[in-house]
C-alpha cells in the first residue's frame, strides 16, 4: 500500500528526529510550514521546553510579499528572539520537509540575523 505524503513526511521526520536533540546550550530549530502561514521554534529536548517561537501570524513579523520574504522574516525574527535569549547556535530541524523553498528561506534568514547551524 502506497504512502500518503503527510506518512512519507512523518517517516523521514522520525529518521531525522533520531540523529537530532536540542539541548539548552544547542537548541533545536524546528520549522512547520502549513499552506499559508509557517512557524518556528527553539526546543530544548532535554527539559522539554520551547525557549523562543515565531510565526507568520505574529503581529511583529513583516508579513508582507512571497510565501518566500514571509519565511525570511520569520527566519530573522526567531534569530532576534534567540539573540535576546543568549543563544547562538542552534541544531537544524526541518521536521520532514525538503530544504527548499520555504524552508529554506526560514534557514537562510535566521543566518542572516546572526544564528549559526
Amino acid at each position: 500500500m502506497a504512502l500518503s505524503k503527510l506518512e512519507k513526511r512523518i517517516r523521514i521526520k522520525r529518521r531525522v528526529r533520531g540523529k537530532i536533540s536540542g539541548s539548552s546550550e544547542l537548541p533545536r530549530l524546528s520549522v512547520y510550514k502549513s499552506n499559508k502561514e509557517i512557524y518556528a521554534q527553539l526546543i530544548d529536548d532535554k527539559s522539554g521546553k520551547t525557549l523562543a517561537a515565531a510565526s507568520s501570524r505574529e503581529k511583529g513579523v513583516d508579513a508582507k510579499g512571497t510565501k518566500s520574504e514571509v519565511s525570511a522574516a520569520v527566519g530573522k525574527a526567531i534569530a532576534a528572539k534567540a539573540k535576546a535569549a543568549g543563544i547562538e547556535n542552534i541544531v537544524f530541524d526541518r521536521n520532514g520537509f525538503v530544504y527548499h523553498g520555504r524552508v529554506k528561506a526560514l534557514a537562510d534568514g535566521a543566518r542572516e540575523g546572526g544564528l549559526k547551524f
